[in-house]
């Protein structure tokens, strides 16, 4: 008889252990899911394909969108929490930052870059994917690189680093253009193709996906040298290892087993929302080797 509690106090340690909830004492981010039973997503609006509106206003879609939601499963495991609620939340450039700051925004994925300078404000996961910034200007504008923007009106996003290194190469190089800062993709595409802009300066694959909306994509192209080249990487907040961990690992198994070619084949190489076009955006070297070799670092530290 005095070996039956003992028995059961074994069993119940054993369990706890076993429990992912107690299996390490949750803290930070991964607490706050737990206690709430709600993660909450911050995604844009306009980024297409990586995350946007598509036919449902309210619903986000988009490649990061997709393996946003890959963590959002892998959270529910850790945490034992199969009917964990997912609250949306818009993003813009400017406040996707101080959002993952404050702990409004858990975990946002959409078309961020990962450098230094916001390594110094949050943190990233490994990156998922890979660009170059570039122009999409009209074939018949007379724009085939950055030299032709000398005294023109060029757009681009305001808070993007797109908007920073226009801003460089205009001081630098005394080109005069009149650079404007729209509030969102959707806007600078307005602008340019409105005629109020010459050119829209943005990441290449963002520009592929303004372009697929455009009232005649066959009018419009991608050019120009790329002026940097940028790993896109999901936000959460700054030193919350336990919640990086889960995210990584969510985002390197989605990577290993090859599901990654299906989300990308899904989104750049098939017809997509709101018109059904397709980019036609084959996958690069450059992201076949960081899907390869998994990392959080900028494209400025590898």
């Amino acid at each position: 008889m005095r070996f039956i509690p003992r028995i059961l106090s074994t069993a119940i340690a054993a369990a706890l252990i076993c429990s992912p909830a107690f299996a390490a004492e949750l803290t930070g981010t991964l607490k706050k899911i737990k206690d709430s039973g709600t993660i909450t997503l911050g995604h844009r609006d306009a980024s297409i394909p990586f995350s946007y509106f598509g036919d449902n206003p309210q619903q986000p879609v988009g490649y990061s969108h997709d393996l946003q939601l890959k963590v959002v499963e892998a959270i529910k495991q850790e945490l034992g929490m199969p009917d964990l609620k997912v609250r949306y939340n818009l993003v813009t450039s400017q406040t996707r930052i101080p959002l993952v700051q404050n702990g409004t925004v858990d975990l946002e994925c959409g078309s961020t870059t990962n450098n230094v300078e916001r390594q110094r404000q949050v943190d990233f996961s490994v990156g998922i994917f890979e660009v170059g910034t570039r122009l999409l200007a009209k074939k018949t504008s007379g724009v085939s690189d950055f030299a032709d923007l000398k005294g023109k009106n060029v757009v681009t996003t305001a808070g993007t680093t797109s908007e920073r290194l226009l801003k460089i190469m205009n001081a630098d190089k005394q080109m005069g253009m009149n650079i404007i800062s729209a509030k969102d993709h959707g806007e600078s595409f307005l602008m340019l193709e409105s005629g109020r802009a010459l050119a829209f300066m943005m990441d290449d694959a963002l520009l592929y996906g303004e372009m697929a909306k455009a009232k005649q994509p066959a009018d419009w192209a991608v050019v120009g040298t790329p002026q940097s080249f940028e790993i896109y990487g999901c936000m959460m907040r700054k030193g919350d290892e336990g919640f990086k961990q889960v995210v990584d690992q969510a985002i390197s198994a989605t990577f290993a087993s090859g599901e990654i070619n299906a989300i990308y084949d899904k989104w750049f190489m098939q017809p997509i929302p709101p018109k059904n076009l397709n980019l036609n955006f084959p996958m690069s070297d450059e992201l076949k080797k960081l899907i390869a070799n998994p990392t959080d670092k900028s494209a400025e530290q590898i």
